[in-house]
């Protein structure tokens, strides 16, 4: 992790006045959450899902559902892995720039509810939550555990549309409340935190293009090299438990400098 690059990203932090961050799987990985892709991955080890998850849901929903309930594949480790994860360090510095007034917003890609677990409350996911439960029709979103399932499928208590898991599967739209709130704080944005995001999964991977095409600073906090990694202000090399960290504890000082 270059000293270099830390100071550049905490200047052009603290000189912006609207601050997201773009938040992948990478991220997760730190707190024992397997990726999808590549080595150790679910999809590497179990196999690629079904591409065609949401018409069949669609088409069977009660199929689709007892099938779910029983859970088996990476489903079950999936589930298992997220339960037993905690923030790791990367989750508890963006809870603060949030408490600071640094932060404005979170884009996430994942579905493990590690942001809200560690503080963030200003948090748009994208690929939905693992616990809890949406309407297809009305976009209500309710607590798994809370939400009865003795009738297979479930419907909503709301508007009675059909019920399914919260997370978007394979040929699903992104919900349309979420997709507008991720699309308006990208508007906002005049800097744009990358954040162990492979920049290459739509319609994520356009929000660093829009908000570029604004005029906001990219800054980049991987440790791989990323499709975005030669047109970012600032990039730093190094696992966000450990970047972030250093990144507020600089933001701190120069903010301190000011007053």
């Amino acid at each position: 992790m270059e000293h270099e690059e830390v100071e550049k990203a905490a200047r052009l932090i603290v000189k912006a006045s609207y601050v997201i961050a773009l938040v992948g799987a990478g991220m997760s990985v730190e707190s024992g959450i397997p990726p999808f892709r590549g080595p150790g991955g679910l999809w590497t080890k179990y196999g690629e899902p079904d591409m065609r998850g949401y018409d069949r849901f669609l088409a069977d929903p009660k199929g689709w559902w007892e099938a779910r309930l029983k859970r088996e594949g990476y489903g079950r480790e999936l589930v298992d892995k997220i339960s037993q994860a905690k923030p790791n360090p990367g989750h508890h510095a963006l809870a603060e720039l949030e408490g600071m007034g640094v932060l404005k917003h979170i884009i996430t890609q994942n579905v493990d509810n590690l942001h809200q677990a560690a503080g963030s409350k200003k948090v748009a996911e994208i690929h939905g939550n693992l616990y809890k439960l949406r309407c297809i029709s009305c976009n209500s979103r309710f607590e798994r555990d809370d939400f009865p399932l003795e009738e297979l499928p479930p419907l909503c208590p709301q508007c009675g549309g059909l019920v399914k898991s919260d997370g978007v599967m394979f040929g699903e739209p992104i919900p349309p409340d979420v997709l507008e709130r991720c699309q308006e704080e990208t508007a906002k944005c005049d800097c744009m935190l990358l954040i162990g995001t492979s920049a290459v999964v739509y319609p994520a991977a356009a929000f660093p293009t829009m908000a570029m095409s604004q005029g906001a600073c990219l800054i980049e906090i991987n440790p791989l090299e990323t499709p975005l990694s030669s047109r970012c202000d600032a990039v730093i090399r190094g696992p966000s438990g450990e970047a972030l960290p250093t990144l507020v504890k600089r933001i701190k000082e120069l903010r301190a400098g000011q007053a």
